[in-house]
């Protein structure tokens, strides 16, 4: 824009200066073109008139031209600031932030949501232990177990939470990690929200797939963990998404359930954001 107005000023001044000296030419050879050319000298002046009225009209409108279009530039740059500054305030009133607490829970997925996932091929609700197929385990699905991990949570701070997410879930036992990820058709896991009306607690559901062979859970046994590391994206009743990691430390399984689950006591657990909150212009609504 400046560059613009550079050159339409340059273009100005030149005209100017070029209809200053053509007009004093004129002056003082004005006597000679009465003489010799007479009416002729007379059209002359006159087309001379007529040509710097044009001009100087033309530069006029580019004058006003570069001014409106400051000016609409002007708008635009203040009316987004005013957006951004409206986002903000919303996104700092209406943001969530959940902390896992009290026991964690693995234990065998249900045989119905295994039906169910194997009958709509879809593992928008699983997580796959790293380096597995989806489509394998369309294909095979007795050569895989399915586990489920319960975590119960409160909102730390903000508003209600409308759905969470997992990009990935890192189990660490003795030096050993399991990794599980979302199947490789899609970019995020999603979660069962639950509340528990007896302990009056959410909870928060995702289930695992793993290969017959690992030895990541074993049910009805004694399962040690060390640390868990989630890659979570959280979103508010109102739109607002949050990502970050978390981790949860916890003592050992205090004992083994009557369906062969382990439990955990979650002794505590941190989160750190790893992008700034904002707000989910297209709601994705999974059913």
């Amino acid at each position: 824009m400046k560059k613009q107005s550079k050159i339409i000023i340059g273009i100005f001044l030149l005209v100017g200066a070029m209809v200053f000296f053509a007009s004093l030419l004129m002056l003082i050879i004005g006597n000679r073109l009465d003489e010799n050319f007479s009416m002729i000298g007379i059209r002359l002046a006159t087309l001379f008139v007529a040509f710097s009225s044009f001009l100087s009209s033309m530069l006029f409108s580019l004058l006003i031209l570069m001014h409106n279009k400051t000016v609409v530039k002007y708008s635009e740059d203040a009316n987004k600031r005013a957006e951004l500054f409206r986002e903000q305030q919303f996104i700092s009133a209406n943001y969530s932030i959940i902390e896992f607490t009290d026991k964690m829970h693995i234990y065998d997925e249900s045989t119905r949501y295994i039906d169910r996932l194997i009958e709509r091929k879809s593992g928008l609700y699983h997580m796959a232990k790293a380096s597995l197929s989806i489509d394998d385990v369309f294909a095979n699905i007795d050569n895989y177990q399915f586990f489920s991990l319960k975590l119960p949570f409160r909102i730390a701070e903000g508003k209600t939470v409308s759905s969470i997410t997992f990009n990935r879930l890192k189990f660490e036992r003795s030096g050993k990690t399991y990794e599980f990820f979302p199947p490789e058709n899609q970019k995020e896991s999603f979660t069962y929200l639950l509340y528990d009306e007896d302990l009056k607690r959410n909870n928060v559901i995702i289930n695992l797939i793993v290969d017959k062979e690992s030895q990541f859970f074993k049910t009805r046994k004694i399962n040690e963990f060390s640390k868990i590391k989630m890659n979570i994206n959280m979103t508010s009743i109102l739109g607002i998404l949050i990502k970050g990691n978390s981790e949860l430390f916890f003592s050992n399984p205090e004992q083994i359930e009557i369906d062969g689950s382990n439990t955990y006591k979650i002794n505590s657990s941190s989160f750190t954001m790893t992008e700034m909150p904002s707000i989910i212009k297209n709601p994705q609504i999974n059913l």
